[in-house]
């Protein structure tokens, strides 16, 4: 089963606006190296909304080759059309991705019976195993806790990464968890309290610029050591805000240029930070030794 630090991995793109496959692969190398646990491509940090599927197969692809099975990889093969999804996650499927990282049907909002079949219908026909993604805020719609109770049962869904930031609703699926169905934090500033409710790691965007610090965190929980994992998740909480002053991942891709790892910028709809943000992004990378 996956656990640990999970980083939700930036898309480096060249000046031109085209995928940076060198920087891609010395930031892999860099998070292998730093002890990150496991690797997602083509999720909200990635930008996979405004890549092409020709674009996204060559990221997926390159991975897969680069990482070479020395750590989990993760693709995220979501779509709000269910055969979109579907094509994908075969592909991906076909190509070893260890899981594949599937949304919510967002804009459609389909209901209850639509949204688990958006899910079961993938399950059903792939290899790889399907780690189910709640991010309303990005969506517009969420799981309900009937629905997560029914697709907990499907022995092709392994868990589900939980970005509602509502700890109601992770109390309330935290019931159906098991040793086949896992609930990772999909929100850095809630990783403790996912934690305590039985969770087994972060997928993460703080992870970009931090994977060492991550990674302790989440292991030192689960090692038993939660003094340890909250003094963590407390020292780089002011740090993780900053992170999220504006849409990610515009602040992570903009720590990442001023640490020097030259990741490029970003595509359209996405913009470069307000001045007043990029100076309190700054102050709280400072704090934290990150500049």
């Amino acid at each position: 089963m996956l656990k640990g630090s999970i980083v939700a991995l930036i898309t480096p793109f060249n000046p031109d606006g085209s995928v940076n496959f060198e920087k891609l692969g010395e930031l892999l190398e860099w998070h292998i190296a730093e002890g990150t646990d496991g690797i997602l491509v083509l999720g909200t940090t990635g930008e996979s909304t405004t890549m092409t599927h020709e674009e996204d197969d060559a990221v997926v692809e390159f991975t897969l080759k680069t990482v070479n099975h020395r750590v989990p990889v993760i693709a995220g093969s979501g779509s709000n059309d269910t055969a979109t999804m579907l094509m994908k996650s075969k592909r991906y499927a076909d190509m070893g991705a260890d899981a594949l990282l599937a949304i919510t049907p967002y804009y459609n909002k389909a209901n209850e019976e639509g949204m688990i079949r958006h899910f079961t219908t993938v399950a059903d026909a792939v290899s790889a195993p399907i780690i189910l993604y709640n991010v309303p805020g990005r969506t517009g719609c969420s799981l309900s806790v009937s629905a997560v109770e029914r697709l907990s049962k499907h022995p092709n869904i392994i868990g589900i990464k939980e970005a509602s930031g509502n700890i109601s609703f992770a109390v309330s699926i935290s019931r159906y968890l098991s040793d086949d169905f896992v609930m990772f934090s999909g929100n850095d500033d809630m990783i403790v309290p996912i934690m305590s409710l039985g969770g087994s790691g972060v997928i993460s965007v703080f992870a970009n610029t931090n994977p060492k610090e991550a990674h302790e965190l989440v292991a030192k929980w689960l090692d038993g050591d939660q003094a340890g994992s909250l003094e963590i998740q407390q020292k780089y909480l002011d740090y993780i805000h900053a992170l999220f002053c504006e849409v990610n991942p515009i602040p992570v891709k903009e720590a990442l240029n001023a640490m020097g790892k030259g990741v490029g910028g970003y595509r359209l709809p996405l913009y470069e930070m307000a001045e007043k943000n990029k100076e309190h992004l700054y102050a709280e990378m400072k704090k934290v030794g990150l500049l």
